[in-house]
């Protein structure tokens, strides 16, 4: 399983739009490729039409690829969509992605909890009593899962995600950059992007 966090940092709305028409490409894009993708985790933007950060789980063969060639800075070049008059028409966001092998040892230190879905997600959430709250004991490291519409999908997404802030967690006791760029997601390198999209159709060129 592959995790990808994808992430707009310090930056404006207009680069939590970009996370969130990028989304959509890649569901797309994945899609094509036989590569699920469940949302793990997310923050929305305040005016609700993107994200400032999107946590996804990636299964499939061609994950690992997948996920490696969008790995990287990521550009959207268009006038802003809130600030007609605006000079910049460079907006930029962040993919970082990790490999998560299972442990099923890591099982038997979460407790879990089953709850109701929020509905906050349109067709990536259920709203049955498949959701699932996840705590590591020894961290306290809390999570919430309800992307699966089965109850056992979700614990094992849960336990993945709580295996990826475990490993987040130790790169931070190891290298306090690595901190910055997984955990709080604040520096993305401007003016270095991999892949840009452009206008309002987002396309890749």
């Amino acid at each position: 399983m592959i995790i990808l966090h994808l992430s707009s940092g310090q930056g404006p709305l207009e680069c939590a739009r970009a996370v969130g028409l990028f989304f959509k490409v890649l569901v797309k894009e994945a899609s094509q490729q036989n590569i699920t993708v469940s949302v793990l985790e997310q923050e929305q933007s305040p005016k609700q039409q993107g994200f400032t950060s999107l946590v996804l789980a990636l299964e499939g063969e061609k994950a690992k690829s997948f996920a490696r060639y969008w790995q990287g800075t990521l550009c959207w070049k268009c006038p802003s969509p809130y600030r007609p008059h605006h000079k910049r028409k460079n907006w930029f966001f962040q993919v970082s992605s990790q490999e998560i092998t299972e442990k099923s040892e890591l099982a038997s230190k979460v407790t879990f909890t089953a709850c109701r879905a929020s509905g906050a997600g349109g067709q990536h959430v259920n709203k049955t009593n498949s959701a699932v709250q996840a705590v590591h004991l020894a961290s306290g490291i809390r999570v919430r899962v309800e992307s699966e519409r089965s109850q056992h999908a979700n614990k094992r997404l849960a336990l993945a995600l709580i295996e990826q802030k475990l490993k987040a967690q130790q790169d931070a006791e190891d290298n306090a950059q690595q901190k910055a760029h997984w955990l709080t997601h604040q520096n993305i390198e401007r003016g270095q992007a991999k892949h840009t999209f452009y206008g309002n159709s987002f396309k890749l060129k």
